[in-house]
């Protein structure tokens, strides 16, 4: 039963690549025709596969409502929760993670550090969406002239010496965020404070969400924090992967 399970999972990667007949799905698979029948018959039955009227078959719109609705009941905070305390364990640290929605930047969760020395931040508190590292990696992730229009709009409160000053700085950084795969802010919302950040991805490569984690000067220096980079980012793609449903690519 397990062999035919597999037999017929195979069949839809091999359809995503476009519409295919009996003939090259039997081939693909390895089997007779009359094997690749019965299960493309199976799947078809289920809405997973469409028979088109040249006889070629293609992925089937139920196999598509399924996916859609497996997104939208994706909840990343719940996916994220057990590796960002785990986090926390290892470095001590202040662990954020945030969503861009409706033009603003949110925590949705956060760990709080296991020093005396504790973060105004709260769940549900719009974040300083133009020092903020976690804002920078999810505007950092919109096309070119979403950012700009963003840019454009924002206003610029010059927070501590380190903020950023205009539209201009803002994007020039945000394209850097978007080259390197990571961001900080080193004192440019509050002098004393610093964070590392990094993104987290879906299926598609685009960015969900982003998680950082954050220390006082008194605590630990932006040199020693940020060779927690690392392991922020390790933290993050392993995020990234349950959420989308990904497994760590094989070593060669």
């Amino acid at each position: 039963m397990s062999q035919t399970v597999d037999r017929a999972l195979s069949i839809l990667p091999l359809l995503a690549q476009g519409p295919a007949d009996l003939g090259q799905v039997a081939e693909r698979l390895g089997v007779h025709k009359s094997t690749a029948l019965r299960l493309l018959r199976t799947l078809h039955e289920h809405g997973l596969v469409y028979r088109q009227e040249d006889q070629r078959y293609r992925l089937g719109a139920r196999l598509f409502a399924l996916a859609l609705e497996a997104v939208e009941n994706l909840d990343v905070r719940e996916i994220a929760h057990s590796h960002l305390v785990a986090l926390n364990d290892r470095c001590g640290h202040t662990v954020h993670l945030a969503v861009y929605e409706e033009q603003e930047v949110l925590y949705i969760d956060k760990v709080e550090s296991r020093y005396p020395v504790r973060m105004y931040s709260r769940i549900g508190k719009p974040v300083a969406i133009t020092v903020a590292a976690v804002a920078k990696l999810l505007l950092a992730d919109l096309t070119e002239p979403e950012r700009r229009v963003i840019a454009e709009k924002l206003d610029y409160p010059m927070y501590t010496s380190r903020s950023t000053p205009n539209a201009a700085a803002f994007l020039k950084e945000l394209a850097v965020v978007r080259e390197q795969g990571w961001a900080t802010d080193l004192g440019g919302h509050e002098e004393s404070i610093n964070c590392i950040g990094a993104p987290i991805r879906g299926a598609d490569g685009r960015v969900v969400a982003a998680m950082s984690v954050s220390a006082p000067n008194v605590v630990v220096t932006a040199e020693e924090l940020l060779t927690l980079l690392p392991l922020v980012r390790r933290t993050a793609e392993t995020i990234s992967r349950e959420y989308s449903g990904t497994t760590r690519p094989k070593k060669a």
